[in-house]
């Protein structure tokens, strides 16, 4: 029998629930097994480091402290954002609400980052988090591994 080790590729069902218990992502519900690698980034390291050493075909639930999976709210990423640079990187014309998604490009222009809109001033500037949504907040992660190489 397989246990996960560092490097480990692993087939799982997960899901991951917000501390109002609703989920984020069920891979159970909809019945497509994940596949992905420990290590490589597709999970927190909190949620991996849970995972280590479980043997195939385990089924577990990990409660995850608030801070632990996403990290602490930073109050240095929520930032207003001038309503030239929206216009620089994105559609001038779009209309921002409360709530919406917003990327943007990194500064290396290979990958983004997103963030949400939490305010749009009077001149259309918007102020954005780009906290994880989940950062400073409990979770609960629950597992089930199917397969371990």
């Amino acid at each position: 029998m397989n246990h996960v080790r560092p490097g480990s590729f692993l087939t799982l069902h997960y899901r991951l629930a917000g501390p109002d218990g609703d989920d984020l992502i069920n891979t159970f519900r909809d019945r497509k097994p994940a596949t992905l690698a420990i290590g490589a980034g597709s999970l927190a390291p909190a949620m991996e480091e849970r995972l280590l050493g479980l043997a195939e075909g385990t089924r577990r639930s990990f409660e995850l402290a608030a801070g632990e999976a996403f990290g602490e709210r930073n109050p240095e990423l929520v930032q207003r954002v001038a309503r030239a640079m929206l216009e620089r990187y994105g559609d001038p014309d779009e209309d921002y609400a409360v709530g919406d998604v917003v990327q943007f490009p990194a500064p290396d222009g290979a990958a983004s980052y997103a963030g949400v809109v939490r305010d749009v001033g009077a001149d259309r500037s918007l102020l954005v988090d780009f906290n994880h949504p989940l950062a400073g907040r409990p979770v609960t992660f629950e597992v089930e591994l199917i397969g371990v190489l």
